[in-house]
């Protein structure tokens, strides 16, 4: 788990209540928390890619893929 403050564009990560990760290619902050613009990161085909904006208030925790989240 890491804070959603700790999140960059770039990182690969899983949403809460979500099986798959997604990419973050923006970060904003929005009304309430903050509002991430993600990709999937599954390796579909690049026409097939959606971008989507996820807002995360600042009680929601992410699991980190490939990185150490205990810090």
């Amino acid at each position: 788990m890491i804070p959603a403050g700790d999140v960059d564009v770039g990182d690969v990560i899983v949403l809460p209540n979500a099986d798959d990760a997604v990419l973050v290619s923006r970060v904003r902050l929005g009304q309430g928390g903050l509002i991430f613009t993600v990709t999937s990161a599954g390796g579909d085909s690049p026409g097939e890619e959606r971008e989507q904006p996820v807002k995360l208030t600042t009680e929601v925790r992410l699991r980190s893929r490939g990185r150490d989240a205990a810090c």
